[in-house]
């Protein structure tokens, strides 16, 4: 009798694999493993690291002693002055020079061999960027030599080793990362949009007012944000163009100075530090703002 039963089957429930494929977490998920350990291991530890180093002053005291010596000294704190003065117009310019740029170089049928030369300069590097503009823009350079051939002035204009020498330099080497940005909101916005409202009699200037810019404003919060980190990180340009001493003495300047002429690491950590929280408060001010603009979907991207 009990031979001719029929097997009875348990049932364990899924298996493991299953189940993590069903909370998310598939064989395509675990490709992103390698590099969260790589962010692990060359960012979170290196922040972790310094941010409680910090808080160990070297000559000892309490743990706030090294951002208190910080805001008590005018020569410390007001390199954050002098770096927003920098890195905020900067941004802005380069993002006023980069709109209409990319709203001209979309239409045109050589756009990847013109994108090529735009952004050439972030093949060059920092510092010989720098080095070009020493050698161009000095009292001996080619545009003080021309101005004053043609007789535009009577002796050499001073455009390095002061503010405007490391603003040319952010500009000519943050442009190109802030066009490519530019470029890729603006092809991304369906070009029917505009030929309707062109359609209803909007001229040029109605049609970027009410159509593109409300749509590019969540782009363009981002690529202000990602072109001030790199302007607000400003070091080779300040010390070869500017006035390491002076107008140009950013905090970079300062964290380095602290950590490699005075041997205090828990100095400059906590210079880096609070340099990074300016970085971050900027950055959440700008991305909390892009609602104030435009809070619909935004349905006119192509695809």
């Amino acid at each position: 009798m009990d031979a001719l039963a029929p097997a009875t089957t348990i049932d364990h429930g899924p298996s493991l694999r299953q189940r993590l494929a069903a909370n998310g977490f598939d064989a395509v998920t675990l490709l992103v493993v390698p590099a969260a350990i790589l962010s692990l291991l060359l960012f979170i530890y290196p922040f972790a690291f310094g941010f409680v180093l910090s808080f160990e002053p070297k000559a000892g005291g309490d743990w706030l002693a090294n951002y208190r010596r910080f805001f008590s000294d005018a020569f410390l704190y007001e390199t954050i002055a002098k770096t927003l003065w920098l890195a905020v117009p900067v941004t802005l310019l380069n993002l006023l020079l980069a709109v209409p740029v990319a709203f001209r170089v979309r239409l045109m049928r050589r756009q990847r061999l013109l994108t090529t030369i735009l952004v050439l300069p972030i093949t060059l590097g920092t510092v010989l960027v720098a080095e070009g503009l020493l050698n161009y823009l000095g009292p001996q350079g080619w545009f003080n030599r021309t101005l004053m051939t043609f007789g535009l002035i009577s002796q050499p204009l001073k455009l390095v080793h002061n503010y405007w020498g490391v603003f040319a330099s952010l500009l000519i080497t943050g442009f190109p990362f802030t066009f490519l940005l530019t470029l890729s909101y603006v092809t991304g916005i369906d070009p029917a949009l505009e030929q309707a409202a062109a359609t209803l009699g909007a001229n040029a200037w109605q049609r970027f007012r009410h159509v593109y810019l409300p749509l590019l404003m969540p782009g363009f919060a981002i690529t202000f944000c990602l072109s001030f980190v790199q302007a607000f990180s400003v070091f080779p340009s300040a010390v070869l163009l500017g006035e390491p001493a002076g107008l140009t003495r950013v905090i970079s300047i300062a964290a380095a100075q602290a950590a490699f002429e005075e041997y205090d690491y828990s100095m400059g950590s906590a210079i880096a530090m609070i340099m990074g929280f300016v970085q971050l408060g900027i950055v959440v001010a700008v991305l909390a703002s892009r609602g104030l603009f435009y809070r619909g979907p935004a349905s006119g991207a192509k695809g």
